[in-house]
């Protein structure tokens, strides 16, 4: 029975680039059904190179003080968020 979290792609690519990925895997000693884990892998890193070029883009013209406060900022709130959740978690388990 097919997965129901998985789908299937159909990919064109050179032969260059099929032979290539092809010895790359091999040279690792994976197999056949790696090369749709890699393939998911790759996908994940270029949206994840996109989204980051896209924000820094967007945040070029901020001077870099106003920069590195916001940073701060959210850093401080995810610290504070993770501090919270893990008294509450020690005060369940007591």
């Amino acid at each position: 029975m097919p997965d129901p979290t998985k789908t299937r792609w159909t990919l064109t690519v050179s032969k260059e680039t099929d032979v290539a990925l092809r010895s790359f895997l091999a040279q690792r000693g994976l197999k056949k059904g790696d090369l749709s884990l890699f393939v998911e892998e790759a996908v994940k890193w270029r949206i994840l190179d996109q989204t980051i070029n896209e924000a820094r883009a967007q945040f070029a013209d901020l001077p870099v003080e106003m920069m590195q406060a916001l940073v701060d900022e959210a850093s401080e709130a995810v610290k504070s968020e993770l501090r919270q959740a893990l008294s509450e978690s020690r005060t369940l388990d007591h």
